[in-house]
């Protein structure tokens, strides 16, 4: 990252609407957020917020007896990781993903992408929402593009549906749909190691190509190999009501 973008980052300091500073601090939804300024649960320097007011980093602001501080704003990136970067924050790994995305707040990932895989992955600095997504049991979707090494059967994508066994269990049933003679998507609900390249293994084929295109309502879309953006409003808005029910333990 660039000086320049890194002083625009830090030194930020536009008048931003209160209810989208509580959400981009993590605390809650835009509307959620105006729902706690109407019910007098939100002051900024000591007073009662008003629905609609704008707030420059610096004051203080509150929601109950908590301090919502700068130092809170959260962060949400989605990066097109390029294969050979490592998912880990060992900072001897030369290639880790930290070290790639130099990011000047730290961020960590939002479930790993193996070495050999690339594609959509979500860093934030928020580990409420990375504890809410990465549940099993949550049964948030994760959609990859894959490319193997013999032409796909009905009878491959009717076992990768149903479940597969590996590791010591029987992977949870998917969506799996052909889309080229050696190339099919499949839309998972939980995230074993390796469970798709094991999956495959399982049936007699080879991962060639492994590219995440989705999680839950985050595509990958257009962005670039090693190009990263943060989140949309309306991703946040989105992202926030798919996990509002989550267990966050």
């Amino acid at each position: 990252m660039s000086n320049q973008i890194r002083e625009q980052f830090l030194n930020k300091r536009e008048p931003v609407r209160l209810n989208k500073y509580l959400s981009e601090a993590g605390v809650c939804s835009r509307r959620e957020a105006d729902r706690l300024i109407e019910r007098g649960r939100v002051t900024v320097d000591g007073r009662l917020a008003l629905t609609g007011m704008k707030i420059i980093p610096g004051q203080e602001v509150r929601v109950g007896n908590r301090i919502i501080s700068k130092q809170d704003e959260m962060v949400v990136l989605a990066v097109n990781k390029p294969r050979g970067i490592v998912c880990t924050e060992e900072k001897r790994e030369r290639n880790s993903i930290v070290r790639f995305l130099d990011y000047p707040v730290r961020v960590t990932y939002i479930g790993r992408l193996d070495k050999d895989s690339h594609g959509l992955l979500l860093m934030t600095n928020n580990g409420d929402i990375i504890n809410r997504m990465m549940r099993a049991s949550n049964y948030h979707e994760k959609e990859y593009k894959v490319t193997v090494d013999k032409e796909i059967t009905d009878g491959f994508l009717e076992k990768m549906a149903s479940g597969v066994p590996i590791l010591d269990t029987v992977t949870r049933p998917c969506q799996v749909r052909k889309i080229g003679k050696y190339t099919f998507s499949i839309i998972l609900t939980q995230g074993l190691n390796r469970q798709i390249r094991r999956m495959c293994e399982a049936l007699g084929y080879e991962v060639k190509d492994l590219l995440r295109v989705r999680v839950m309502n985050i595509c990958l879309g257009n962005l670039k190999e090693g190009q990263y953006r943060q989140l949309t409003d309306e991703e946040l808005e989105e992202l926030y009501r798919l996990i509002q029910d989550s267990p966050d333990r």
